[in-house]
């Protein structure tokens, strides 16, 4: 009777209800979930229409504020299926979308039996990623509503991306163990939760110096790293360079966390902390808890950039501390996409597009750069225990792992590193046709970033694969000639590639020269 009169007072529609029913119905008949499809069709009704209810009784019936309310409360759903992995075999279900456990190698079979390693791993870690941009979607409803309901939805909120802090923090097994919060941390998030409603304000409206002190931070830390990509900036209008520079400086940051000499779990604490500063810096929380951030921020508000890209981006990191080999290509074309795929997608964003085609060119383009670093780093890469070109490759042309820590390349060796550069060419030829969708003052830029790692591309494979000897690199004067033509020059998709000769043959050539030094 109660609940009735709710409903008439709040004039609350049915179809919550119905949807409600009906996940109640499928969880006592379905155990498994085939894709991310399935899964977040049910969450679609055994979650989101509890948000839509809460939002029904206070008032608020909008459909914008209904689709923040489904990105948190999916969120929610996402990130208590993978606390409760354990509790949830017990049961004999599986919420883990089965093709992406396949993608990582572990089958249906090893997930019932437990089986905790490596790829299981790098399983939650895009399943968090996945959740994680979810939050961050639906984080701005709680600043859309008023008083204390504000304040729940935001406790909510922090309190499932503390789940997933807690699933990093453990080291991911969630298989034998179910993450906990602790009470203190429960006490800290609220406290956190009501110092933000009383004291936070858009941080671009209320500190123009801090946002411009932190772009000018970014640009220095930039510089520091010596990379073509900051000399590239300075063929972009001002609010784009800094945009660039704001994101370099961050992803700068994050490599530095992977590469630096402490041990696993230092590397793996930095990591998680550095996706905190990034949620609690794009929620508005803490915007300025380093340098970077505020000018991230804006950055990330100004160019409409996913939050997404970042969080795959420290993915792709974390893979560098638990991976040292792919058995597939697909596989090192995941990691390929994190670590410089969404760099592509990021820096699209900055230069601007409105042809949708750009987000599929540009992640091609940084899979071929990311190929050619690969391919020219192949010797040094050994030596620090990892090999990234795929084991089928290696099984193909009878490639040993250790072949890449001789003093010198064996032929085979090449015709391995021959066969990966077609692949990276074709990459380059199809991601060309960036350069006539991003806008037209942007298109320097691209063009002198392409044709420097082109150009490198063509000169590794005019050596006979020479990257057993002294790095290869770019003379001066190339540099020099492709930041003139960026800015001078006719920008066409045909002149965008260094040419190069797929056919190219020269047995017993300069691959096999000694390393210098």
């Amino acid at each position: 009777m109660a609940l009735r009169e709710t409903v008439a007072a709040c004039d609350i529609p049915k179809q919550p209800f119905a949807d409600l029913l009906k996940a109640f119905r499928q969880d006592q008949t379905v155990k498994r979930y085939a894709n991310w499809e399935e899964v977040l069709d049910y969450c679609r009704y055994s979650a989101n229409p509890v948000g839509r209810l809460i939002l029904y009784l206070c008032g608020y019936r909008d459909e914008a504020r209904q689709r923040l309310s489904d990105a948190t409360c999916t969120a929610l759903q996402l990130a208590n299926f993978w606390q409760d992995v354990s509790r949830d075999l017990e049961k004999g279900r599986i919420y883990i979308p089965l093709d992406r456990a396949a993608a990582h190698g572990l089958s249906e079979a090893e997930l019932v039996a437990r089986t905790f390693d490596q790829r299981y791993v790098a399983l939650m870690q895009e399943l968090i990623s996945r959740t994680r941009e979810l939050f961050a979607q639906g984080f701005p409803l709680a600043r859309q509503v008023n008083g204390r309901l504000g304040v729940d939805l935001e406790m909510f909120s922090r309190g499932g991306m503390a789940v997933l802090d807690a699933i990093e923090s453990m080291g991911y097994d969630t298989l034998h163990r179910r993450p906990e919060i602790s009470r203190l941390r429960q006490a800290s998030l609220l406290g956190r939760t009501i110092a933000a409603r009383l004291f936070l304000r858009p941080l671009p409206a209320s500190a123009p110096e801090s946002v411009a002190a932190s772009y000018a931070e970014c640009h220095r830390v930039a510089r520091a790293a010596h990379s073509n990509f900051y000399y590239a900036f300075y063929l972009l209008p001002r609010p784009r360079r800094d945009g660039l520079a704001a994101l370099y400086a961050f992803m700068r940051l994050v490599d530095d966390v992977a590469d630096e000499s402490d041990g696993l779990a230092s590397k793996q604490r930095g990591l998680a902390r550095w996706r905190a500063l990034l949620d609690g810096a794009l929620s508005g929380e803490n915007p300025a808890a380093h340098p970077v951030l505020p000018a991230l921020a804006d950055t990330m508000q100004r160019f409409a950039i996913p939050p997404r890209y970042l969080h795959d981006l420290i993915s792709g990191a974390e893979m560098d501390l638990s991976i040292e080999r792919y058995p597939t290509f697909e596989r090192l074309r995941e990691y390929c996409y994190r670590v410089a795929g969404t760099v592509g997608l990021t820096c699209t964003h900055v230069f601007g597009f409105r042809d949708p085609r750009a987000v599929d060119l540009s992640e091609k383009l940084g899979l071929a750069f990311q190929l050619t670093n690969i391919i020219r780093d192949v010797h040094e890469d050994y030596a620090v225990g990892r090999v990234y070109l795929p084991e089928e490759d290696l099984a193909r042309f009878a490639v040993a792992p250790s072949d890449f820590g001789r003093e010198e390349s064996t032929s085979a060796v090449r015709e391995l590193l021959r066969f990966e550069t077609a692949r990276a060419w074709e990459f380059y030829e199809q991601g060309a046709a960036l350069l006539a969708l991003v806008e037209p003052e942007s298109r320097g830029a691209l063009w002198l970033l392409v044709r420097t790692y082109s150009a490198l591309l063509s000169r590794i494979e005019a050596s006979d694969f020479a990257v057993f000897g002294e790095r290869v690199r770019l003379p001066k004067s190339s540099k020099l000639y492709f930041a003139a033509m960026a800015k001078f020059g006719r920008l066409t998709e045909e002149n965008v590639l260094e040419k190069h000769n797929r056919d190219r043959r020269r047995p017993g050539g300069s691959g096999g020269q000694r390393r210098s030094g």
